[in-house]
């Protein structure tokens, strides 16, 4: 009985411990959503309820959605929150799943946003802060219930805001809003007109306002620095608390920062900036700090290995980085792969630490470290892609196509096939553009995977498919390959006639792989 007893015990802690198959976690009500219908039942709840929706996007492979199950979801902190609102979760490979991404606008994993029962908007969560951090940024919005559209449009008008609204545009997930509050373009200056707007009396929003604005520049293009912001800068990563405080923008904006503030420092920046030089010292201290997740120091690791490359061409292979910068990387990495038990932390950080080890130029060591884990990865997939960029990168071209190859024949769900395969065709086309055989077959393998797909020209799979499509493109842009882009669109075109003519997907399926030759 005893016996009995214990096995019954086991089998439960085993069922809580790890989330079922498809679900980010058990300890939670998670409601899958792969339809309208199942949005609406979700939102219906809601207002019964009185309730608001989560709604999570994400997919199996996704290393920062891993990062989300492993530190948040099975949190029982999270849990507890979670009874304020309906926790919806979409997974990028169910069937009309990509529609739904293209209705919510929601492309990137993982997106995470924060509805009103009535389906308005509050606000998006960035997916890379720390747990405690995610949490207060869900209480921001839970506390208000506006929607950050509102919220935005009063703070540019210079009307009052509740401090948690203040907070909430600090925080909101700027990287997955997909242009909808505000372009890309206009992002820097926007955020800027927030960080002067903010009240005085709250600098931690004032300063991750300035932070965000400095990060969302492109190439010191966007914010105009002035020593005043320098200074600011400088003494957030001269301080503990602060510098942990902004640990995400961070280490996920170094190098975007350093080239805001100094544009101009040319060859050898690394070395000399005293930028540069607080900012690997404030990394190094996250990269150190055991508060923060195993996948959260190696992003701040991988942050100071890219703050080491800076003015180093993006294509460099062989390079020699200061020894014990690459000592604290090869113990980090030993240590992760030796420690972690956790499939979901095993990968988002192991994916982390071997595109760390090629950042260092450490090739070798970074093909051992992804091949020791196929074997343990839930999506060992991925790990087959990055080993192909790894090969790629150094010359090894069928050692390359090898891996990118094996990586789509093991790659599952629709949405993520499209995409393992485009993958695998763009190396063809960039490492043997002659095998003509190879890639329309390819090519027309792709087309059928499609058409097995009720979301194929929907979301990321359109975007996979028009990534085909330009590939194909610029491989017969001298024409030689008008022969095969015309079997390859007659045999797309029935695919294209199957669709409804009412359909949107329709047009974009008719699109794609336009020969050369009627293009005006």
């Amino acid at each position: 009985m005893k016996t009995a007893l214990l096995s019954l015990f086991l089998a439960t802690a085993l069922q809580f411990a790890h989330a079922a198959p498809g679900l980010p976690s058990t300890n939670v009500a998670w409601q899958p959503a792969a339809s309208d219908a199942d949005v609406a039942r979700a939102f219906a709840r809601a207002r019964a309820e009185g309730k608001t929706v989560l709604l999570y996007w994400g997919a199996t492979w996704c290393p920062p959605c891993n990062q989300l199950k492993a530190t948040l979801f099975n949190r029982q902190d999270f849990a507890a929150l979670a009874r304020s609102f309906v926790s919806v979760h979409v997974d990028g490979d169910r069937p009309g799943a990509q529609k739904l991404g293209s209705r919510f606008k929601v492309s990137g994993y993982p997106t995470l946003v924060l509805f009103n029962a009535d389906g308005s908007e509050i606000t998006r969560l960035p997916g890379e802060v720390d747990a405690p951090q995610a949490l207060a940024v869900l209480q921001f919005g839970l506390a208000g219930g506006r929607p950050v559209k509102a919220v935005l449009a009063d703070a540019l008008a210079g009307r009052a805001l509740a401090a948690n609204e203040w907070r909430m545009l600090a925080f909101y997930s700027w990287e997955t809003d997909e242009q909808q509050l505000v372009s890309r373009t206009d992002l820097p200056g926007t955020l800027v007109q927030l960080a002067v707007a903010s009240p005085a009396a709250d600098p931690e929003t004032t300063t991750r306002l300035w932070l965000k604005s400095l990060a969302a520049s492109d190439d010191g293009q966007g914010v105009k620095p002035d020593a005043a912001l320098r200074e600011r800068v400088l003494r957030v990563l001269a301080d503990p608390a602060q510098s942990r405080t902004h640990m995400d923008v961070l280490a996920n904006g170094a190098a975007e920062i350093v080239k805001a503030l100094e544009p101009d420092a040319g060859a050898g920046r690394g070395a000399v900036s005293a930028i540069s030089a607080a900012f690997d010292a404030a990394l190094e201290r996250l990269q150190a700090d055991t508060t923060l997740s195993r996948g959260d120091r190696m992003e701040a690791l991988i942050s100071r290995l890219r703050l080491a490359r800076l003015d180093l061409p993006k294509d460099t292979v062989h390079l020699t980085l200061p020894g014990p910068l690459l000592e604290h990387l090869r113990e980090q990495v030993a240590r992760a792969d030796r420690e972690i038990t956790d499939g979901y932390e095993r990968m988002a950080v192991i994916t982390a630490a071997g595109h760390a080890l090629g950042l260092a130029g450490l090739w070798g060591e970074s093909d051992a470290l992804l091949k020791a884990n196929l074997a343990r990865s839930h999506a060992p997939y991925y790990l087959m892609t990055q080993l192909g960029r790894n090969a790629g990168k150094l010359g090894r071209k069928e050692e390359a196509l090898r891996w990118y190859a094996q990586a789509f024949d093991k790659s599952e769900g629709p949405a993520t096939r499209l995409q393992w395969g485009a993958s695998y065709l763009s190396a063809l086309v960039e490492l043997a553009p002659q095998d003509r055989s190879r890639i329309e077959k390819t090519a027309a393998r792709l087309i059928d995977e499609a058409a097995k797909d009720s979301a194929a020209f929907e979301g990321r799979s359109a975007r996979s498919l028009r990534r085909v499509s330009s590939k194909l493109e610029s491989w017969n842009a001298d024409g030689k390959q008008a022969a095969t882009l015309k079997r390859l669109q007659l045999h797309l075109g029935r695919v294209c006639a199957r669709l409804d003519s009412a359909d949107v997907q329709r047009a974009t399926c008719l699109a794609l792989l336009k020969p050369a030759s009627s293009k005006a």
